[in-house]
């Protein structure tokens, strides 16, 4: 029997032909990375390798790591793999792999979105045979608004808080939504003020030449006086928090793909909930497979079971596959390691 292309182990995805891991959860000796969140850019490999926007995040958030940057679109033979990244539109610098051996080409999608935000590199469906998706938000009932619809709606709020003299927090997770938001939103209704784990990550997308509006990190010495009726971008955690008490009178939002579903809502008992995912809806998700034209599809954390249902009954030879990726933000509305500041 012909060794497949892509295999899934205890480690993670596995090519053979290659002898390399795409986005493994334990250590392994050389790991290709798909983008930097916690849950696929792991510590603890003996070599990465990702795209050249991807890796200055990879290496604030994991150190110093033995690493080699590529570019979108370059190919690389490894061993008898030929591979090549391609933008997934999740955050910048994020990738599909794509994988080919004797003629056959699988795609590792990582995650991804379709609906391009104007801020990262946009999806580009790349065809092939076999292909690994995710299926985070797998449902019908999850179906984004327009990015601008969202971005009237978040400027809205702000805005009518700042004429009531009531700061807006919003929460994001601080790699890839927050600087994405930053990007939606109108600067000219007041001040942006940042968490410290937002501007962490923010001054090295700057570095990198991504654009932001101007903000001020939050630090011990501010006196939130000084800023009447600012925005406060912050991960998820902090709302709600001592470090949130200190901007006085104010409303708190969470923006995630999760707050269309209103018991969430409910749950995290928000003044706003902002349906805003940098995750592929149900639409999105379908669109992505049958633009690669790939006949077998492998779910991969999420809807898993329903979606590879619904892409069996549409004729898909479709796959569950166990994996842990998924552990971040658009799941539990967390954000492991995040700092206060």
């Amino acid at each position: 029997m012909t060794e497949p292309v892509l295999s899934f182990t205890d480690r993670g995805i596995y090519c053979a032909a290659g002898d390399f891991y795409i986005d493994p959860w334990r250590p392994v000796d050389r790991a290709l990375i798909t983008h930097g969140h916690a849950d696929h850019a792991r510590p603890g490999h003996a070599r990465y390798l990702a795209t050249s926007a991807a890796l200055p995040v990879m290496k604030h958030r994991l150190g110093d790591i033995r690493s080699e940057a590529v570019e979108f679109g370059e190919t690389r033979q490894i061993g008898d793999a030929s591979v090549s990244f391609h933008p997934a539109g999740h955050l910048p610098g994020s990738a599909q792999i794509r994988v080919e051996v004797g003629g056959e080409v699988w795609v590792a999608s990582g995650d991804y979105k379709t609906e391009p935000d104007g801020f990262c590199e946009p999806f580009e469906p790349v065809p092939c045979h076999a292909f690994i998706t995710e299926c985070t938000f797998g449902l019908p009932v999850f179906n984004w608004a327009a990015q601008q619809t969202v971005a009237n709606e978040i400027n809205a709020w702000w805005a009518q808080n700042a004429a009531g003299g009531r700061a807006s927090i919003l929460g994001a997770y601080s790699l890839g939504k927050a600087q994405r938001l930053l990007h939606m939103i109108d600067p000219g209704i007041g001040p942006i003020l940042t968490h410290g784990a937002v501007e962490a990550t923010n001054l090295v997308l700057r570095a990198q030449g991504y654009n932001l509006p101007e903000t001020v990190q939050v630090t011990a010495e501010l006196d939130p006086k000084d800023y009447p009726g600012a925005l406060i971008v912050a991960p998820p955690s902090a709302l709600g928090s001592k470090w949130a008490s200190r901007f006085g009178p104010s409303s708190s939002a969470f923006a995630s793909g999760w707050m269309r579903l209103r018991g969430v809502r409910r749950r995290r008992a928000m003044d706003r909930g902002f349906v805003v995912s940098d995750h592929a809806d149900w639409r999105g998700l379908l669109t992505a497979i049958k633009e690669t034209g790939a006949d077998r599809i492998f779910t991969t954390h999420g809807y898993t079971e329903i979606f590879a249902r619904y892409l069996s009954e549409k004729g898909y030879d479709a796959t569950v596959v166990p994996t842990e990726f998924g552990s971040m933000e658009e799941e539990t509305g967390e954000e492991p390691g995040a700092q206060n500041g």
